[in-house]
């Protein structure tokens, strides 16, 4: 369906806006609410989203506006907003910055995610027609009940409902003398396991309400989508990936969801977060991530565990409908039991040139050497900066190859996976894990020419450097 949004943008133009330094505060201002990509043409994240981007303005037409600003063209207005990183996303509200754009970067993310940015923060219910409609969705809804316009409590919901819309669904009426708040599970997700209603009870305020809506907003075992992940990943997750199909399919689907819940409940406690998630709609990350092919997948659950701390585990055994082996893997993974997955291209047979191949596999025993100094640089094949930078790395490693203590070396982040400990956004980004601090790697911001990685060595390097060069090349 991407390809038929990017056959009519060839044929009949963008719904995307394109704005710039001489016209973009008149044509903010002129929307209500405008989402605003800032990009660069030659960021691949950038090209990546086009299509996406290009879908959800034709969708939204009419309910929202879609605009972007070319950077390398537009600078003036892409500093004053503070853009150092591509594509950066921003809400305006009537011509204001509100907000960065905080969503997903799919057609159908970007589409819920600006819906819920138009119009009020929480829906006024004036019947329960309006009520019954309201909470008949895929989503959790938060309703509020209050004794009239006037309420502090409602001013208190109202507050709240404004920092959250972003994430949750808010609704109220102003019909009852009490004040009152449910959490009010989705329909489809209603389980003998868990209440599908929840009550808020702690005395009014923005900040309980946040932190109720929180706790509460995704249950025991949540439908994990493109929507929610994000989100949903913030924890130590277990995702039991199957058809997951709500429209055609519900009854199958909860079927294996509710096997998953009666065990989650057991070990719910432990810190461990339960979802449900479609396999086909995450194929190509399971398959990224876990190595997990088209042949793995079939009608029976296949579980994986991710940690906030990256480590990912994999259940070997069987799904049973029984729930005994989703709850031995559970025991042996609280136990520490586990082996971790670990994504790694094979060990380089020869790793002799000046500038050492790493794998996942050798991170720990080249880099994690106490003894050394090493520089390491995490790249894609596919990065023009990167094959930029890549004669000049081979030369400061030729230069440092005489030296007994300091490491030149890169790895490809596409193909392994990067230490937890290490924040790779970005292509190229280097890394300086000095010897004997191997639990604290030092971001390398400077300069990319050989001299400048000389310089930084020389300062930061635990012994003095060694280097294959003449003392006017320093």
């Amino acid at each position: 369906i991407k390809d038929l949004f990017v056959f009519i943008y060839l044929a009949y133009g963008s719904d995307v806006l394109e704005i710039g330094d001489a016209d973009f505060e008149v044509r903010v201002a002129a929307h209500d609410t405008l989402l605003v990509e800032f990009f660069a043409p030659w960021c691949g994240h950038c090209q990546r989203l086009a299509p996406e981007y290009e879908a959800a303005a034709t969708r939204l037409k009419g309910t929202v506006s879609l605009a972007k600003v070319d950077c390398t063209v537009s600078s003036e207005t892409c500093g004053r907003f503070g853009v150092s990183g591509y594509p950066t996303l921003k809400i305006f509200r009537n011509g204001e910055e509100a907000s960065s754009y905080e969503g997903p970067r799919t057609a159908d993310g970007i589409v819920s995610y600006m819906k819920k940015q138009v119009g009020p923060s929480s829906v006024p219910l004036r019947s329960e027609a309006d009520l019954n409609s309201f909470i008949n969705t895929f989503d959790a809804s938060v309703v509020g009940f209050f004794s009239g316009t006037e309420s502090p409590q409602l001013a208190e919901f109202l507050k709240a409902s404004s920092a959250l819309r972003d994430s949750y669904r808010f609704a109220h009426s102003t019909d009852l003398r009490i004040g009152c708040v449910l959490l009010i599970r989705p329909p489809h997700l209603n389980s003998k396991f868990e209440e599908s209603v929840v009550k808020f009870t702690e005395s009014f305020s923005t900040y309980s309400l946040r932190t109720f809506i929180k706790d509460n907003i995704f249950g025991l075992c949540p439908h994990l989508n493109s929507e929610n992940r994000d989100i949903l990943r913030a924890s130590d997750l277990l995702t039991a990936y199957y058809d997951v199909d709500y429209v055609r399919n519900p009854k199958g689907t909860n079927y294996w969801r509710n096997r998953v819940m009666k065990v989650a409940t057991q070990f719910q406690s432990r810190g461990l977060t339960f979802a449900v998630a479609d396999w086909e709609e995450f194929q190509e990350e399971l398959e990224e991530e876990f190595g997990l092919g088209l042949s793995d997948g079939g009608e029976l659950p296949v579980i994986t565990i991710r940690t906030r701390a990256g480590h990912k585990y994999i259940m070997q055994e069987e799904f049973t409908r029984d729930g005994k082996s989703l709850e031995n893997f559970l025991e042996d993974y609280f136990a520490g039991r586990l082996k971790r997955y670990v994504k790694s291209e094979p060990i380089p047979e020869s790793n002799d040139g000046p500038v050492k191949v790493l794998v996942a596999d050798t991170f720990e025993e080249i880099v994690n050497n106490p003894e050394k100094d090493v520089l390491v640089e995490f790249y894609a094949p596919w990065c023009g900066h990167c094959k930029n930078l890549e004669p000049k790395y081979t030369e400061l490693g030729e230069k440092l190859s005489g030296n007994p203590n300091i490491v030149i070396a890169k790895m490809d982040a596409t193909a392994n996976d990067v230490p937890p400990n290490y924040d790779v956004q970005g292509f190229p980004t280097i890394y300086f894990a000095p010897a004997g601090q191997k639990d604290q790697p030092r971001k390398y911001e400077g300069g990319r020419e050989v001299i400048d990685f000389i310089s930084y060595l020389k300062k930061e390097a635990t012994n003095p450097l060694v280097l294959h060069t003449s003392r006017d090349d320093l």
